[in-house]
């Protein structure tokens, strides 16, 4: 470990998920939830299996999952890949990786995702986002409040040059969160769920304020435009980043998307686990199977 920098990967395959990613830079957050990558396995997250229980890349559902719908998240792991087939749902991972960066495959995949099939409690198409808080390694790192062409209301304070703190880290995660809206080529961003992926596989500060902080910026740009957002990681990676949320931050209460199950019982069960925040529920859980992220939902 770094002295300001987590560096943990996790093998999560959809938007979350980190097998296959470039190797973390300063400026990078998570490995998508890849929401689409291969796994390296982390602690508190199984690595993935081959057994018959999980679900088949032919879109089958897997034995002993009752016939449940289950959705898929991608991202550029999948890029030129077939794709599974008939989801219910599909979460498409907006960056290559990291957080200062745009998939390569972003609408080929998101028109792929506009034949979901839908039946569940979730929005047929959602998008993930990496995260991160690099600090003033990376290749860009606010001085101001000022972004977007106005100056931002920040809860922290005043953002100054070649500071780290809690002030600053907020400005750098409103501007990945506009820029993640705005310079993608995203039609309509305030349309849709955004999950934003912590994980430790990208670069974050020892300071869980600032972290914190960081991911509040972000959240309060998305719900800003009218658009939702969410949490994607798992309870060990979230305590590490960002620890315990009081009820005046902006992340209290928002929907959590569990990762780490390996079968789709294992999913299921999940949707009983403890949100990622107090207030929240645990609305989404995720596993992997044959180089797909499947995800269950728990409404």
């Amino acid at each position: 470990m770094l002295s300001l920098v987590i560096t943990t990967v996790l093998g999560l395959v959809p938007g979350p998920r980190v097998d296959g990613a470039p190797p973390p830079e300063p400026e990078s957050s998570a490995a998508q939830p890849s929401p689409a990558s291969t796994a390296t396995s982390s602690p508190g997250v199984p690595p993935s299996s081959s057994r018959s229980t999980l679900a088949q890349p032919s879109g089958a559902q897997p034995a002993g999952g009752g016939g449940v719908l289950l959705g898929n998240d991608v991202s550029w792991p999948q890029c030129n890949k077939d794709l599974p087939e008939d989801p219910a749902f599909v979460i498409v991972g907006v960056n290559n990786g990291l957080a200062n960066t745009t998939n390569p495959c972003l609408h080929q995949e998101l028109d792929w995702a506009e034949d979901s099939l839908g039946g569940t409690g979730q929005p047929t198409v959602a998008l993930y986002v990496n995260t991160a808080n690099p600090g003033t390694a990376g290749t860009w790192w606010p001085t101001s409040n000022e972004y977007g062409g106005k100056t931002v209301a920040n809860p922290y304070g005043e953002c100054r040059e070649d500071q780290t703190d809690a002030p600053c880290a907020y400005m750098y995660g409103y501007a990945k969160a506009f820029d993640d809206a705005y310079l993608r080529s995203i039609t309509d961003p305030d349309d849709y769920l955004w999950w934003l992926d912590v994980e430790t596989g990208n670069t974050w500060s020892g300071d869980k304020t600032a972290n914190r902080a960081d991911l509040e910026g972000m959240t309060d740009f998305f719900h800003s435009i009218g658009a939702r957002v969410g949490i994607y990681s798992t309870g060990s990676q979230w305590g590490q980043i960002v620890g315990q949320v009081d009820s005046g931050s902006s992340l209290y209460g928002l929907p959590t998307w569990l990762a780490g199950a390996r079968t789709v019982t294992g999913a299921k069960d999940n949707c009983a686990a403890a949100p990622l925040t107090a207030g929240g529920k645990v609305v989404l859980t995720q596993f992997v199977s044959k180089g797909f992220d499947y995800d269950y939902s728990c409404i």
